[in-house]
């Protein structure tokens, strides 16, 4: 047989892969939260997982949260908080009757979350080399990057498992200005791009549908001082005009670090979340009109799509559940046989309920209701 399929445009934004990066305190978590809930009409319909030492969620009323200050950690309801891998996890284990209405997290900051997966990683370097622990993410697992490699290989395995149950991710990050060498005239140049490492950030950066960067326009004006220089001539000094915040997703001059993999997506809109949605989905119509398909007609479609994806996630999720039932019922039963090798009085009853039941031992049991008929033998 002949492999591969024409691919489909999503009509869905929150479908793609998107990223917000700018400075801090310009408003990226509200109006990424703002777009969210015009987009799913429901508080359910995302989720924003506040990494590390991120707590931008604590001035936003309203704001669908939790904490996830460690790559790892037990629920504290007090303190709203989880492992960014236990959440994880549980959205998967959990997508269809636990989140059944969410489409998307929002990962704030991305920055924070590979800090808090390098410290996993140093952590489970000293587990698997006590004899040779080590305090940076540069000495794990040999250094020359295989630490750093880890941490971004753990965070991309983890959002791309979230969307194998349809939820997909918004990222958010912090930027800086600083100098860049063009990698074929090796000339250097100033651009607005992450605060991270490049390599870290090329790592999502180049799995992104749209990376917009949010920065302040500003409009600066010549005034005078009333003084003069030692020639004479008047003293002047730039002062703000007029500012005002906005979203770049090209930059033909490269001095701002965005990116979209959408031909027709508009250069610069103004820092509102209608504006945001607005360039999102203008940019997938003209994409998706080349389909032949209106796009009422593509919506329709991909709904039913959607929903039958469901069906079968929820179909997963009940095997894998039944499946870790069924093992946690038998390793009970066999625990109890182990436990009383000695005693055959309390054994035979449970190995001849098993025959009974058509399995040659406990082991052997298939079925999560004949492994809970004989663990009544015991409890």
């Amino acid at each position: 047989m002949a492999y591969g399929i024409k691919n489909v445009v999503k009509i869905d934004p929150l479908a793609y892969n998107i990223g917000l990066i700018g400075e801090s305190g310009i408003g990226k978590t509200t109006i990424i939260k703002e777009m969210c809930e015009k987009l799913t009409g429901s508080n359910d319909g995302y989720l924003f997982l506040e990494c590390g030492k991120e707590d931008g969620a604590d001035a936003i009323q309203g704001i669908n949260y939790i904490n996830c200050r460690e790559w790892s950690a037990d629920y504290d309801e007090i303190e709203n908080s989880i492992g960014f891998e236990d959440v994880v996890d549980d959205i998967i284990d959990n997508k269809t009757t636990e989140y059944p209405l969410l489409r998307t997290v929002v990962i704030d900051t991305y920055d924070q979350l590979i800090d808090i997966a390098k410290a996993e990683v140093i952590e489970m370097h000293n587990r698997e080399n006590p004899d040779k622990p080590v305090k940076s993410i540069k000495a794990a697992f040999g250094g020359y990057m295989a630490g750093e490699d880890k941490a971004v290989d753990m965070v991309l395995e983890k959002l791309w498992n979230l969307k194998r149950v349809g939820v997909s991710f918004i990222i958010i990050g912090h930027v800086k200005r600083r100098d860049q060498e063009d990698m074929f005239t090796d000339q250097k140049y100033r651009s607005l791009t992450t605060n991270m490492s490049i390599r870290d950030f090329n790592a999502i950066k180049t799995k992104l549908h749209f990376l917009g960067v949010a920065s302040i326009d500003r409009e600066i004006v010549q005034q005078k001082t009333g003084k003069k220089d030692n020639k004479g001539n008047e003293k002047m000094k730039g002062v703000v005009a007029k500012e005002s915040r906005k979203i770049t997703f090209r930059d033909d001059s490269y001095c701002i670090d965005s990116k979209s993999r959408f031909a027709d997506i508009v250069p610069e809109i103004e820092f509102t979340p209608d504006a945001l949605i607005k360039a999102i989905t203008d940019a997938i119509k003209a994409e998706q009109s080349k389909s032949g398909k209106t796009f009422e007609q593509s919506k329709a479609e991909q709904e039913l799509e959607t929903a039958k994806k469901l069906k079968e996630v929820a179909k997963a999720e009940q095997v894998k559940k039944e499946t870790k039932k069924l093992e946690d019922v038998v390793t009970q039963i066999t625990d109890y046989i182990k436990n009383n090798k000695s005693d055959m009085d309390k054994i035979k009853p449970i190995i001849a309920k098993t025959k009974e039941l058509g399995y040659e031992n406990p082991t052997t049991i298939s079925k999560v209701e004949d492994a809970e008929i004989v663990l009544e033998l015991i409890s």
